[in-house]
C-alpha cells in the first residue's frame, strides 16, 4: 500500500453534478486519465502533425462509412435506425459527401485547438447532443454504436501515422499518441452521455437544449468556409493520402518514409 495514501484525502465526487454540470464531469474525466499541463503542452507543439494528417484522416473515414449500408443510409435518412431501403447510395464524389467531409475536418482541426478552456469541452459534449436527435433544426440520430466505433477508426488511424512519424523522437510520439488518446476518450464520453440512461433521474435539471443551424455551435459558425488557407474541399481531398490510390491500404501518410517501429513491452521485467 502507497505510505502516503492515508495522507491524501479522498476526492469528492458528486453524483448529481456529474450529469447536470458539464465542468464538473470534464474535471473528473481529466482527473481520472490524468490529462494534464504535460498532455496540453504536447498537444500544443505536436498539433501541426496532427493537422496534416487531417485531410487523410477524413477521406479514410468516409470510405470506411461508405462501405457499408447501415451507416452509408444515414447520408440519406439522417437516421441510422430508418432501415427503408436506399435505391442509390452516395458516393465520395457526391455533394453532400464532400460537405460532410468539410465538417468532419473542422471537427478535427477544433480538436487542435486549446483544450484547457471550458468552451473547447462544451464543443465536444454539443457533437455529442447534435448527433442523438437534438438542438438541429433537422434531426440527426446517429445509434452510439456508430459514434464510438467510428472514434475508435479515428484513434488506430492517428496512433499508426503518428508512432511511424520519420522525425519525431519516440519520446515526442508516446506523448502526443496518449493525449489525442485521452481527448478522443473523452469525446467517446460526451456521445456516451446523451444515450446511456445513467441519471436520467436528474434529466429535468440537465441543460436547456438550444436548436441551431448547421454548422453553428453556442451561436457561433464553426463550420469553417476554406478561405483563410485559400484551398477548396476538393483540393484537400486530392491532397489526401490514398485518394487517388485507392487500392493502397497503409493508413499512414509517413509509411514509406518511416523506419520500422521497435515494438515497446509495457509488461517487461
Amino acid at each position: 500500500m502507497d505510505p502516503t495514501a492515508k495522507e491524501r484525502p479522498m476526492k469528492h465526487v458528486s453524483r448529481k453534478d456529474l450529469y447536470t454540470n458539464l465542468e464538473t464531469r470534464v474535471r473528473y474525466l481529466h482527473d481520472f486519465l490524468d490529462f494534464n499541463s504535460n498532455d496540453v503542452e504536447a498537444l500544443t507543439s505536436g498539433s501541426k502533425y496532427i493537422k496534416a494528417l487531417i485531410p487523410a484522416v477524413v477521406n479514410i473515414v468516409y470510405k470506411k462509412l461508405l462501405e457499408t449500408d447501415i451507416t452509408a443510409r444515414a447520408f440519406h435518412t439522417r437516421n441510422t435506425a430508418d432501415e427503408r431501403p436506399v435505391e442509390e447510395y452516395l458516393d465520395e464524389d457526391s455533394p453532400q459527401i464532400k460537405r460532410r467531409k468539410m465538417f468532419l475536418r473542422w471537427y478535427l482541426t477544433k480538436m487542435c485547438s486549446d483544450p484547457t478552456q471550458m468552451e473547447f469541452w462544451r464543443y465536444l459534449n454539443k457533437v455529442g447532443m447534435m448527433h442523438c436527435g437534438q438542438a438541429r433544426m433537422y434531426s440527426l440520430n446517429i445509434e452510439f454504436i456508430h459514434l464510438g466505433v467510428c472514434l475508435g477508426f479515428i484513434h488506430d488511424i492517428f496512433i499508426e501515422a503518428l508512432m511511424s512519424h520519420p522525425h519525431l523522437s519516440l519520446q515526442r510520439k508516446v506523448a502526443l499518441v496518449r493525449a489525442i488518446g485521452k481527448i478522443i476518450w473523452i469525446q467517446n464520453d460526451l456521445f456516451a452521455k446523451w444515450y446511456v440512461r445513467d441519471g436520467e433521474e436528474f434529466a429535468d435539471e440537465m441543460s436547456d437544449v438550444n436548436v441551431e443551424r448547421e454548422g453553428y455551435v453556442n451561436g457561433k459558425r464553426v463550420l469553417g468556409d476554406g478561405s483563410s488557407t485559400g484551398r477548396s474541399s476538393s483540393e484537400d481531398d486530392r491532397s489526401s493520402i490514398n485518394s487517388t490510390n485507392p487500392s493502397v491500404h497503409s493508413a499512414c501518410p509517413f509509411a514509406d518514409a518511416a523506419k520500422p517501429v521497435v515494438e515497446t513491452k509495457i509488461w517487461s521485467q
